[in-house]
């Protein structure tokens, strides 16, 4: 599977706009895809300087994903978490359709976007970065954000997860780590890199089983990693033991600038790619960074609340809260307690989770209204709230202590007491006959109509 065989897809469902007109990566591009963010997925079919194009926003929406996938929302966090438990390791092939070309690495040649006017430069963000273990065992694939530093060298953020242990490895050994740096990707397989199978587990065998057995991979030409052999470009490289970068300023999933850090530098050493390869984009910040990032985690949150009580029917990592920092769950409570053991589940599954609420199944928890209600007639703060001081949050939240990566974190039990009639706390309905139905139906169209 690939991302040309999707944008086909897109295109025959006509849910691609294309974009003709002659536009700069240094910010013009950034400007129309946040546009459009929660639109179609967006072809700019003429970059300016480049013979390249670009395509964004592909995984934009829950159900273009659900496309992908090939599944239904209900369905959706079960796949992806069946995925992480049963991996399924993919094929190795010995030629691709991304190894068409290959030449001496000048970074300057791709058209990588300049976002926001304050970021340190182009950043490349849709990519995925393989690594290996020095003996082969243990591979992780990961998504990082890539500062292009001038035409052989990038600068790569990297949190204490699995390729910053596998850089440690390498350290240990005095070896730079040797990657793959693959863009244009089908959306199965930044899903995968974007969840946190055990360290172990490659990211790859869950795109694999996502795919169906469908994934194919490619060795590199000039180091120990493996990439997509359906990918669009791939970048390889080394990310050195020893020289690192001031990085940042960056604007992160929180539409926030996130602060500068020192960090690794990479070394490219080859450059392979399709012979018209189609340059994939994100826009830091906007609704496909948010859904990338959060639906892992969505899954994680559904699976440890559903070992810790009888019955989740939704979760929703909020756009308020940057699709990573809030989270609102809707259970089926049958006994008292169960709206905090569902919290601390919350909490336990998703470490950079900040604010938790858990409501009933009757609560929409994509709609902030519903969500504002139960808050106002289901919850007391002197018994339902629990503050959770001084524990591991995510660096990006501008609040938190972000040297040492800790936070205050507060849960909401917004659940009714089983002790209260449940008729208390119901919303009132007005029975609709079936001649009222009719003459509801006739006035809508009649006010449509007006507005046309």
């Amino acid at each position: 599977m690939s991302l040309r065989r999707f944008l086909k897809k897109m295109e025959e469902q006509n849910k691609v706009l294309h974009i003709s007109d002659d536009l700069s990566p240094r910010f013009e591009i950034a400007s129309v895809i946040k546009a459009f963010s929660n639109g179609p997925v967006l072809l700019f079919d003429n970059v300016k300087g480049y013979g390249t194009k670009i395509a964004a926003n592909i995984c934009g929406t829950r159900s273009r994903i659900c496309s992908a996938l090939e599944t239904c929302p209900d369905d959706l966090y079960i796949k992806l978490s069946d995925a992480q438990k049963s991996p399924m390791p993919p094929k190795i092939v010995e030629d691709a359709p991304v190894m068409e070309i290959q030449k001496k690495p000048d970074l300057s040649e791709i058209p990588v976007l300049l976002h926001f006017e304050r970021d340190a430069g182009p950043y490349i963000t849709a990519a995925a970065v393989s690594a290996r273990s020095s003996d082969g065992k243990i591979e992780n694939v990961s998504v990082h954000r890539l500062l292009v530093l001038d035409k052989n060298h990038l600068a790569i953020r990297i949190v204490p997860r699995h390729l910053f242990k596998l850089w440690n490895m390498a350290k240990k050994e005095k070896r730079d780590l040797e990657i793959a740096i693959s863009i244009g990707l089908h959306p199965a397989i930044l899903l995968a890199a974007a969840s946190s199978p055990p360290f172990g587990v490659s990211e790859y065998a869950v795109a694999n089983r996502l795919l169906g057995g469908s994934l194919r991979l490619v060795k590199c030409a000039e180091v120990e990693a493996y990439a997509p052999a359906e990918a669009e470009l791939v970048i390889e490289g080394k990310i050195s033991f020893e020289k690192e970068v001031k990085e940042g300023p960056f604007v992160d999933i929180t539409g926030t600038y996130d602060v500068q850090r020192m960090q690794p530098i990479i070394e490219v050493v080859n450059i392979m790619h399709r012979k018209d390869y189609i340059y994939q984009a994100l826009l830091p910040g906007g609704p496909e960074h948010r859904l990338l990032m959060g639906l892992p985690r969505e899954a994680a949150i559904y699976e440890a609340v559903s070992k810790a009580v009888p019955k989740v029917k939704a979760v929703n990592l909020s756009v308020g809260g940057c699709g990573w920092l809030h989270s609102v769950i809707s259970i089926e409570k049958q006994t008292e307690g169960d709206g905090k053991t569902a919290l601390l589940a919350a909490f336990a599954a998703h470490p950079s989770l900040k604010h938790a609420i858990v409501v009933d199944s009757d609560i929409d928890v994509f709609n902030p209204v519903e969500v504002e209600w139960a808050l106002a007639l289901r919850f007391q703060a002197s018994e339902d709230l629990i503050i959770i001081p001084n524990a591991r949050g995510s660096t990006l939240d501008p609040s938190a202590d972000q040297e040492q990566g800790l936070t205050s974190k507060m849960g909401i039990d917004a659940t009714r007491p089983l002790n209260v009639p449940k008729e208390n706390f119901e919303k009132a309905r007005v029975p609709v006959t079936k001649k009222a139905a009719e003459i509801i139906d006739k006035l809508r169209d009649q006010l449509d109509n007006d507005v046309k």
